[in-house]
């Protein structure tokens, strides 16, 4: 098929692989515009974008696509269908309109549940034993199109949204591949009212520990949370980000290191394993506390 590929972050790379891979043609691929980053501010491209150049693909990253002249452009790929992932800018009808067969969305969750903009996060974070990826047609609206098949995957019990992206990542380009070469079979079933969840986009705010919190809700947050924007808590007067994590035995004053790196919560305890101090690269639990010497009845928390 004849397909615009449109997506942003590295999420959205291994689907333009796969795409590519399968033997589609890839008229254009679409993605945000070169981003300032870095303690010099320099423009850098989207992983997307840079893959794409890599591939000898012609790549567009409008910053709107309500103008008229943007979406003459788009209509003028005459595409058999437009595969969205991660793109990050609304879709206009017109250029929903614009491929023969319209245009599809890869979405890191098992819809109804978890429309929005951080699927992935927010299903660690509320404890849910599952997740997954649907293909879905897109609509005006966030996230209500019909779906035409989705994939299943468990959650692990220590899953952090990093290892859960690379997951969905790759199961989403797989289901892609199958959508196309099936799309005439497939039926779109429209999503249920029952069940609709939104996954809000993390602001940073969230991010703060509160240790009075039970074990397993500030487990899910820093596993959530890892590796960005990152979970995490003063110890020692200086902030340190809480990468991975793992329910423990043991209880105490909220806060309270009871052994290692095993903290009390509000009920139970949490075992931090790896940590990212400020200003440093991510490390182990048993490397930071060779440094850090942190006796059991230290208390971590308080103002930064």
């Amino acid at each position: 098929m004849r397909v615009v590929f449109m997506g942003t972050p590295e999420f959205s790379v291994p689907v333009l692989d796969a795409l590519a891979g399968a033997g589609h043609e890839i008229a254009c691929v679409y993605t945000q515009p070169p981003r300032p980053a870095g303690r010099g501010q320099a423009e850098r491209p989207s992983a997307v974008q840079t893959r794409a150049e890599a591939m000898g693909l012609n790549v567009r990253h409008p910053k709107s696509l309500r103008t008229p002249e943007a979406q003459a452009e788009f209509a003028a790929l005459w595409a058999d269908i437009a595969v969205v992932v991660a793109y990050g800018l609304i879709l206009p009808q017109a250029v929903l309109d614009a491929p023969a067969h319209g245009c599809l969305n890869i979405h890191a969750s098992l819809l109804p549940r978890w429309r929005g903009a951080a699927p992935i996060q927010r299903a660690i974070m509320a404890g849910d034993e599952e997740t997954g990826v649907c293909i879905m047609q897109m609509e005006a609206r966030l996230d209500t199109g019909p779906v035409l098949l989705s994939h299943a995957i468990p959650i692990g019990a220590e899953e952090t949204a990093g290892s859960l992206h690379d997951r969905l990542s790759a199961l989403g380009a797989e289901a892609i591949v199958d959508a196309l070469a099936r799309l005439e079979h497939l039926v779109p079933m429209p999503q249920p009212v029952a069940g609709v969840t939104y996954a809000e986009k993390i602001e940073k705010a969230e991010a703060r520990l509160d240790w009075t919190q039970a074990a397993p809700h500030i487990d899910r947050k820093i596993r959530g949370l890892s590796p960005f924007p990152g979970a995490w808590t003063m110890i020692g007067g200086k902030r340190v980000k809480l990468v991975a994590s793992r329910l423990a035995a043991g209880s105490g004053a909220p806060g309270t290191v009871l052994t290692g790196l095993t903290v009390a919560c509000g009920s139970g305890a949490v075992e931090v394993t790896e940590v990212q101090p400020e200003g440093k690269p991510r490390m182990a639990a048993e490397a930071f506390l060779r440094g850090a010497r942190i006796a059991p009845g230290t208390v971590v928390g308080g103002e930064p």
